[in-house]
């Protein structure tokens, strides 16, 4: 019984100093804060995935600095009450709604069709931000995933070069430090565990973007991958077992408007002009695992993921 009493004790005098310290505890899990006040006034933003959490965070921020935000998500009429929800904030914002599957080749060339066809003739700045967690645990393989990002970027990337310069922002994980790529079983059609999968597809966006950079060299075109921190957002929905770690431990993460602050750094900060092929967190450089720095992985999977989608880029 004293046993029992001691433990109750312990977890009150933990949680009375859980609440006196929240403030520090929510300041500091916050991380880095993008300072920049670059304005974007003129310009064009593509990205994905952004009716909720980081996504519809960041769309919201780079409108209210005057860009013209185009918001690519599956479900239109979620990403219309997203839009709704970010014109109720900013009046002034510029934001439009796109149907985007990125689990459906054929709705990604439509896409790109479209958004060529609208914006080819103009002289438009794009900023590139890949944005999809809530589609990667819809899907069957993340690599899957990965790879139609591969080519929603190969069907636009001649639009991106003559909009030089542009910015193309990957958004990985720090999950990357844990996934390795099986080059033999690419879409998990011999086993699938959707943590395995889901670091692995963290990795292909580091290596994608590392070797996209080293493509894209000389060309004012940069690409960098971005750890946005732990996010408390409903993107957990789909597990329950996540959904209730995020409830207890909603102390210790970032808001979804703190997790998209590297994201809008790396796509608006004047010293990162220039500055390609890195890894950010907090608003700073990161780590990146060794698995994602070796570039003979990197130009592998670039390889394989071309042949898989059965296209050709120009060297």
């Amino acid at each position: 019984m004293m046993v029992l009493v001691l433990i109750v004790a312990g977890l009150g005098v933990v949680a009375l100093l859980m609440v006196l310290f929240a403030p520090h505890i929510r300041k500091y899990s916050a991380g880095g804060a993008c300072m920049s006040m670059t304005r974007l006034d003129g310009k064009t933003v593509l990205i994905t995935g952004a009716n909720t959490g980081i996504g519809k965070e960041t769309a919201l921020d780079l409108a209210i600095r005057g860009a013209r935000v185009i918001m690519a998500c599956r479900d239109v009429e979620k990403g219309e009450a997203a839009a709704a929800s970010i014109r109720r904030i900013y009046s002034k914002a510029n934001v439009e709604v796109r149907e985007l599957d990125l689990a459906d080749t054929s709705s990604i060339r439509a896409f790109a069709q479209r958004f060529l066809r609208v914006f080819y003739s103009t002289t438009p700045i794009v900023y590139f931000l890949i944005l999809g967690y809530c589609t990667l645990i819809l899907c069957c393989s993340t690599t899957r995933i990965a790879s139609c990002h591969f080519l929603l970027t190969y069907l636009l990337i001649g639009l991106l070069k003559r909009s030089a310069p542009a910015r193309i922002v990957v958004v990985s994980s720090l999950a990357h430090n844990f996934g390795w790529i099986r080059f033999h079983d690419l879409l998990s059609q011999g086993s699938y565990n959707s943590g395995l999968a889901y670091c692995q597809s963290k990795l292909a966006n580091v290596l994608f973007a590392r070797e996209l950079a080293r493509r894209l060299k000389g060309s004012s075109v940069t690409v960098n991958s971005v750890h946005p921190g732990s996010v408390c957002s409903d993107l957990v929905r789909h597990s329950t077992i996540m959904s209730l770690l995020f409830s207890l431990f909603s102390l210790f993460l970032k808001s979804p408007r703190d997790g998209a602050q590297t994201s809008i750094y790396c796509a608006v900060a004047e010293e990162l002009h220039s500055l390609t092929g890195k890894h950010f967190s907090d608003c700073a450089p990161a780590f990146v695992a060794p698995q994602g720095r070796k570039e003979e992985t990197a130009k592998k999977l670039w390889d394989a993921s071309s042949e898989l989608l059965g296209i050709v880029w120009d060297d």
